[in-house]
């Protein structure tokens, strides 16, 4: 399913994915964190809208997403909470949008390990600025792993409404 490139539906469709991805952050914030994930670990259900606009809007709507659910972040959580999701949030946005584009054979699974290990990275790239050193390093293997977990999850969630997404589509164009 290609979003329709007029700019008005492609401008509604960033707009309604902006908006969801916002709502699961927001929801997920809500969520204790689970004895089994390790502090400050999220499961990533907004990276889920991401990977939609990635894969369906473009370049530039993802990356607008993923920059005003990190001014969400900013004004819900603060600062080093935002430098973290945009830090993040690009990156993975930028290694989804490479996947989605130029590797036909990588599903949605592959994407959100992958899109999930990126957005750790950038999260410790500036974890790393903010105590300039490495002391972070140490809690590198531990959020990988659940990264590797989260992102399949992501994947997989985006895997199955994806069919649901082409009939609402669908219904949209039939409706014009």
């Amino acid at each position: 399913m290609k979003i329709t490139n007029t700019k008005s539906y492609k401008a509604a469709f960033t707009g309604i994915t902006a908006a969801v991805a916002i709502t699961l952050s927001f929801l997920e914030g809500l969520i204790p964190t689970a004895a089994f994930m390790p502090p400050g670990a999220k499961a990533g259900f907004s990276n889920i809208a991401v990977m939609f606009a990635a894969s369906e809007l473009g370049l530039l709507p993802a990356l607008s997403v993923a920059l005003l659910k990190s001014l969400f972040v900013f004004l819900t959580r603060g600062a080093t909470a935002f430098f973290m999701s945009l830090a993040g949030g690009v990156l993975s946005t930028l290694v989804m949008y490479l996947l989605f584009r130029f590797s036909k054979n990588v599903g949605y699974i592959e994407i959100g390990i992958l899109s999930a290990l990126a957005h750790n990275a950038g999260q410790f790239s500036v974890a790393a600025v903010m105590v300039s050193g490495t002391s972070v390093a140490g809690y590198a293997p531990v959020l990988l792993l659940s990264a590797l977990v989260t992102g399949a999850v992501t994947g997989s969630i985006l895997k199955a409404v994806m069919p649901k997404l082409h009939n609402i589509d669908k219904d949209v164009k039939g409706g014009r």
